[in-house]
């Protein structure tokens, strides 16, 4: 009969008649027959499943074997012996030998029938030898997964005791050297599946015995951190990982990190690599394992291997939301990654480049995974505003793009900050950033952000970028017995002359900090700012009275005694004053009093208060009564010149136009306002500044700067509880109060009050209000002393954020400079009426902290139109040469050297010279380490083909690629490794 069904399977006849004799044939084979006909039938139909060449050859020999394995059991189980099995696992069959592919599918055919016979546990013991000794020797995962199908279905040939721990580290050995080898869809969804069959069986193992899941997992860390192999370990590891409990997690995470044989390198590659699993498909919590040890590494504070990582691989995670099947995972760690690294905003900025391009994909799909990818995405990225605030520039195009989405609330966004940061303790983290840097290629320096105190850097930052002021400072001579001003003039050095990027102020922090700030809480940049004027004034009194001493015991030159007697530096550079007259409306009695300042604290006027629109300036003699309530505190009204007059809170109607203008921002069908003596006279057709006056005027029902301004200087009325004793009458009497400016400051300051008490929350709320802000501003005063002034934009400190408590400061700075009046020769020739615009191209920097930028006037004037929350808060103005002030600049020019580059003493330069080695040696050290952590980071292919490459492209060398990796084209091949 073996002849008769030879002869028909090698035939030329049709499938369909060879089907048909061959039917015969096994009906016949059911009924009884000799041992020596069954076992030539056996031999003939082993024959055909091992060594046909056809899938229908393989199918009868499957058959026939099927049918005497049910009729012929004692046959079939003689036939199917301990011996031939090992010959057919060691040897092979026939001439193909071990080249058969079908050996273990033949015997988990044959294991069915033999199942209650006495050779049974001997067949087993075999193979528990057998399939420990073929994993070992690496199979092809087809292979791996036909013996997890032959151990899935006959369990008890899974090896046992510590073979079977063994068993399952070979396993996983064999799952990290899986590679798929076509891009095929079909044959990718084949690897899949094979994978699958592979990590189920260590699944089903562990099920039943969980002590094999440690070393198991001690065996994957082994891989995935090895640091030697040519080739990184397969992502096919992934799927091993969603199947150990996540009840384990926790201990086994914390035996990871708190490990002292792993060495940061290691432990640096291992996560490096599982971050690469967010590629897996199909993968169950993959996720979960890499967040535990991100958060494991961050409780033993092994924040170099975080930083490291986190720059390494975010980009790579975050084109992974391009693709629906991998998406949740890949969200899921972003937002860990993103959330835990505030540090620094240098993880964050990473992405930007690739936001609005993603954005626009997920919006273009238009499915409920990406509906909700985008929702889960906008909210991340305002947390990043929210902690990196003080980027306009940068900014801008993200905001654009996720401007239609949802905008969390500030709770919702402390919230998620707050429960992820990798610490509290942001010093732990200073020997980690700055990292390996160059300097801004603006040629500025950073300042370093020491816990919350951006409200100092941006005003140094202000304060240096004050040309004037800064030469002077530097200019200080040696032992000039000011401490804080010497600390200044050394911070200014090193803004000046250091290579860092950035340099720490910590020194002058320490000694310019109010006594009632809380340390590492965010503070008032402008309270700040009036205390260290206010000490550097008063610091600079107390030397000149003990030269004063020495002057009286005649040991001091003519020379030395004259400049001590002058004005200190703070009041040269930023002292102006202001007379304030109280006029009693009974007898009509004027009394006067000068005050000195350093800086305007502007009001905003209530809503309905207009201050623009009036064309007359009236003398305070003819000024009507006008309501305004006074100061919170009448006492601010006498003592020390250096405590400021507070500007009126509350409403009252319109009043006229007090003497402010900006040049080149007057509105359609405005007249000018007349003003007397010198006045300077600007058609704002033919000036150039008007061009950019339009784009920086705000719509008419804003605030401008000049209408604050103005505010401050409107009458105030004096009444019911605030009446004015009038010395006159000898009683108390309403009274009308108004300030008058008689001479400008070098450096006008300008406070815009955003933060007003709120009694009904009992905090302190924020005005948002849009201001314009004039690049050039005139100040007036008919009557008075104080001529004509032109005040020219230097710097804005901006305030991000909606509380005074909390937030970020940042500033925008330009270098002012003398230029030639109009109409004056320079070099010879005259200077024509257009070198004007020259004072708008004078470039802007943006400092936020160690970053520092270029800019532009444009950004200055837009960014509470793009940002809300980011106003302007203090203003920088310094004043053009006049008539008034040719003699300050003057001396000035002689005494400071204007143009020049400072001398600095002997120790400031051998300072900063140790201190620019000393940096080129760290970066030398730092640059070393780097290379030999990135050296250890595992290669994967560039994450950024995700972006560039069409989705329909299917001509790239895929993930599946035999370097593995996560990149790829767009279809689905391009997920996978």
């Amino acid at each position: 009969m073996d002849k008769i069904l030879e002869a028909v399977v090698m035939s030329s006849y049709p499938n369909n008649v060879k089907q048909g004799l061959v039917r015969r044939v096994i009906e016949a084979a059911k009924q009884p027959m000799d041992s020596e006909q069954c076992w030539s039938m056996l031999e003939l139909s082993t024959k055909l499943y091992l060594t046909g060449d056809t899938k229908y050859k393989r199918e009868i020999g499957k058959e026939v074997l099927e049918v005497y394995g049910h009729y012929h059991p004692e046959e079939f189980e003689e036939f199917f012996n301990v011996r031939f099995l090992l010959s057919l696992l060691q040897e092979g069959y026939g001439p193909l030998g071990k080249r058969s592919h079908y050996v273990l599918d033949y015997i988990q055919l044959g294991l069915q029938f033999i199942l209650e016979s006495p050779s049974a546990n001997s067949i087993f013991s075999l193979l528990r030898i057998e399939v420990l000794r073929k994993v070992c020797e690496r199979p092809s995962p087809k292979q791996c997964a036909k013996i997890s199908k032959l151990l899935t279905q006959h369990p008890q040939c899974i090896p046992t005791g510590k073979h079977q721990v063994l068993f399952c580290q070979q396993l996983i050995r064999c799952i990290g050297q899986f590679q798929c080898v076509s891009e095929g869809e079909e044959d990718i969804m084949e690897f899949l599946e094979q994978v699958n069959k592979v990590s189920g069986l260590l699944q089903r193992i562990w099920r039943t015995q969980t002590s094999a899941i440690l070393p198991s997992l001690k065996e994957l860390f082994t891989i995935i951190s090895s640091t030697e192999e040519q080739e990184a370990p397969s992502n096919a590891l992934a799927s091993v990982v969603q199947f150990v409990p996540l009840e384990l997690m926790d201990g086994v995470i914390r035996n990871l990190t708190n490990d002292d044989s792993i060495t940061d390198v290691q432990m640096m590659t291992a996560i490096g690599r599982m971050i690469d699993w967010v590629s897996w498909p199909l993968g169950k919590n993959i996720d979960k394992w890499i967040i535990a040890l991100l958060k494991g590494l961050a409780a033993v504070k092994k924040f170099s291997i975080l930083i490291e990582v986190t720059l390494s691989k975010i980009e790579k995670v975050f084109s992974k939301l391009l693709y629906p099947i991998v998406r949740e995972g890949a969200l899921s760690v972003l937002q860990y990654m993103l959330l835990s690294f505030q540090h620094s905003h240098e993880a964050f900025h990473l992405l930007l480049p690739h936001i609005p391009r993603l954005v626009a994909s997920l919006k273009k799909e238009d499915s409920n995974s990406a509906t909700s990818s985008l929702e889960q995405l906008a909210e991340l990225i305002h947390c990043m505003f929210f902690r990196f605030s003080g980027f306009p520039d940068l900014y801008e195009p993200v905001l654009e793009a996720v401007k239609a989405l949802p905008i969390p609330n500030e709770d919702r966004i402390k919230h998620l900050l707050g429960q992820n940061a990798w610490t509290s303790q942001k010093n732990e983290l200073a020997c980690f950033y700055p990292r390996l840097v160059s300097k801004s290629e603006t040629g500025k320096i950073g300042l370093i952000n020491l816990g919350n105190t951006c409200y100092m850097n941006s005003i140094i930052q202000s304060l240096f970028m004050a040309s004037d002021f800064r030469h002077s400072v530097l200019n200080l001579t040696e032992g000039n017995s000011q401490p804080l001003m010497t600390k200044l003039q050394w911070l200014f050095a090193f803004l000046e002359h250091s290579q860092r990027p950035a340099i720490s102020p910590e020194s002058f922090l320490s000694a310019s900090w109010p006594p009632w700030f809380t340390p590492g809480a965010q503070q008032d940049c402008s309270e700040y700012l009036k205390y260290l004027l206010d000490r550097l004034h008063e610091e600079e009194k107390t030397g000149k009275r003990i030269y004063q001493k020495l002057k009286e015991s005649s040991l001091m030159s003519q020379a030395v005694e004259h400049h001590y007697l002058n004005k200190t530096l703070i009041e040269k550079m930023f002292g102006g004053k202001m007379m304030t007259k109280i006029r009693c409306l009974k007898c009509l009695n004027v009394s006067s009093r000068e005050e000195a300042f350093t800086d305007l604290s502007l009001a905003f006027p209530p809503p309905d208060r207009h201050v623009r629109g009036s064309t007359s300036v009236l003398p305070v003699e003819e000024i009507g009564p006008q309501f305004i309530e006074p100061p919170e505190n009448p006492s601010q009204l006498t003592g020390s010149p250096w405590i400021q007059r507070k500007a009126p809170m509350a409403g009252d109607p319109a009043a006229s136009l007090m003497p402010v203008e900006t040049l080149g921002f007057q509105e359609p069908g405005e007249a000018a306002n007349p003003l007397s003596g010198d006045a300077v006279g600007v058609d704002a057709a033919k000036d150039p500044l008007s061009a950019l006056g339009e784009q920086a005027c705000a719509p008419k029902d804003s605030r401008s700067v000049p209408d604050l301004i103005n505010y401050f200087l409107s009458p105030e009325r004096l009444t019911a509880e605030n009446k004015y004793h009038c010395e006159k009458c000898a009683s108390l009497q309403d009274a009308e109060k108004v300030a008058e400016l008689t001479e400008g400051p070098h450096y006008l300051i300008l406070t815009l009050l955003r933060f007003s008490f709120d009694p009904r929350t009992m905090k302190r709320k924020k005005i948002l209000d849009n201001v314009s802000i004039p690049v050039v501003l005139k100040l007036a005063a008919p009557g008075s002393g104080f001529m004509s002034v032109l005040y020219d934009l230097c710097s804005v400190v901006v305030h991000s954020g909606i509380s005074s408590e909390s937030g970020h400061y940042y500033c925008y700075s330009r270098e002012c400079t003398d230029t030639v009046p109009q109409g004056q020769p320079r070099d010879g020739a005259p200077k024509p009426a257009s070198d004007k615009q020259l004072d708008f191209e004078i470039q802007w920097y943006l400092f936020n902290d160690t970053r520092v930028s270029f800019s532009s006037f444009e950004s200055v004037s837009n960014v509470t139109s793009f940002f809300p929350k980011d106003t302007a808060y203090v203003l920088f103005y310094r004043q053009r040469p006049g008539r008034q002030s040719c003699l300050l600049h003057e001396a000035l020019a002689e005494a400071g050297r204007l143009h020049g580059e400072p001398s600095l003493h002997k120790d400031l330069m051998e300072a900063i010279s140790k201190d620019n080695i000393l940096y080129l040696q760290e970066q030398e050290k730092e640059a070393r380490n780097r290379a030999a952590y990135i050296s250890a980071l595992p290669k994967s292919p560039l994450w950024w083909r995700d972006f560039d490459r069409d989705k329909d492209d299917d001509s790239s060398s895929g993930g599946c690629s035999p370097a593995a990796g996560g990149g790829g084209s767009g279809s689905f091949h391009g997920l996978v490794f």
